[in-house]
């Protein structure tokens, strides 16, 4: 059965951060390249990081510097740290396979909502 769950979101303060989680369950995510997407009120879903089973990572130029996506086999959980936040990167966080390489994926988790504001 595919999974996903995602969760660590909330409300902080412009130069916050926050750490998300996502947990998977389904073989199509076990070695899968996983990306962290979010999609903010009228705007289309974007990916901003994603990683291979090997830990190689690329970022959205928008979170370099300040994401970093990780991944725990073991636990069947990717990661993403969240510093520096700005306004704009508040938004509706979803995990899930690379759609760039793995074409549009139908299943989603519900996400887990950021929102930064002071």
């Amino acid at each position: 059965q595919v999974q996903l769950v995602e969760s660590g979101g909330g409300l902080v303060q412009p130069g916050g951060s926050l750490r998300l989680s996502c947990a998977f369950s389904g073989t199509i995510f076990s070695t899968a390249i996983m990306g962290w997407y979010r999609q903010a009120p009228g705007k289309q879903r974007e990916l901003v990081a994603r990683i291979n089973s090997s830990g190689t990572t690329n970022y959205a130029n928008s979170v370099k510097g300040r994401f970093a996506i990780s991944r725990d086999s073991a636990k069947s959980t990717v990661y993403l740290q969240m510093n520096s936040l700005k306004p704009e990167d508040t938004a509706v966080y979803y995990c899930n396979r690379d759609q760039a390489f793995y074409g549009p994926q139908n299943y989603w988790g519900q996400g887990t909502q950021v929102t930064v504001s002071s």
